[in-house]
């Protein structure tokens, strides 16, 4: 049998020995079917990579809506370094339309961008993806699911000390805008701010006070009747 490629003196003497198993790749689910993934055209599904940069100062949150190999949507969200927003600006651009193996080997700008493609690559090369049981998979713009009303990106910012104790700044409700303690001085509930749909009224010509009345709200014991003794703007109190 000949063979396209060069092949050393010891390998060319040798006779040839049939090949026994000729079962093809373990399928994996994708879209609500198994199938045997040979070819990047062959990849489909919304799933998601985590990656981080170097000196580890920031992350980066990839989701990605492939069908037929090709990327369709992509959904870049970052934390923690200012110059990575940039890059994911220019990251959003360059993503879509292309295969998931060009993505892989693309440079994306930023190392946690990167890092995040390649994390995303394994999950759905083995089939780890959202829509492995959806059958048809997920729309364009399920992307956009995660980021709720008002389209942001749902991050908790935490601070804390030993000498002051913790301050809650932002949870997945919204911008937290007082914190609720009891008479331990422990941390009972807090305020918060849908900045989404804030903006959204304001634009829409809402008087900003009734805006941020209808888009403040709290969760936990943050009334007196429930135990709050007084509340403290967590960062300048």
């Amino acid at each position: 049998m000949s063979c396209p490629y060069q092949c050393s003196h010891e390998v060319e003497q040798m006779c040839c020995v049939a090949k026994g198993a000729k079962h093809g790749p373990a399928p994996i689910p994708e879209e609500g079917k198994w199938v045997q993934v040979k070819e990047v055209k062959d990849i489909s599904g919304l799933t998601h990579g985590v990656g981080w940069c170097a000196p580890q100062q920031g992350a980066c949150k990839l989701t990605l809506n492939v069908k037929d190999g090709v990327i369709q949507e992509a959904l870049i969200e970052t934390i923690g370094c200012s110059g990575m927003t940039h890059s994911a600006a220019m990251a959003a651009e360059i993503l879509t339309g292309k295969t998931v193996l060009e993505a892989l080997n693309t440079d994306l700008v930023c190392d946690a961008i990167n890092t995040a493609m390649r994390e995303l690559f394994l999950q759905i090369a083995y089939g780890r993806s959202q829509s492995a049981f959806s059958e048809g998979g997920l729309p364009i713009g399920a992307g956009l699911e995660d980021l709720g009303k008002g389209l942001r990106s749902q991050i908790g910012t935490m601070y804390g000390t030993k000498q002051k104790g913790v301050r809650y700044l932002e949870m997945a409700e919204g911008y937290v805008s007082r914190l609720a303690l009891d008479k331990n001085n422990e941390v009972i509930g807090y305020e918060f701010v849908r900045m989404g749909p804030f903006m959204e009224l304001l634009k829409k010509g809402e008087d900003p006070k009734k805006a941020l009345e209808k888009c403040t709200g709290t969760y936990g014991r943050f009334s007196k009747e429930m135990g709050a003794v007084k509340t403290i703007d967590p960062r300048h109190e």
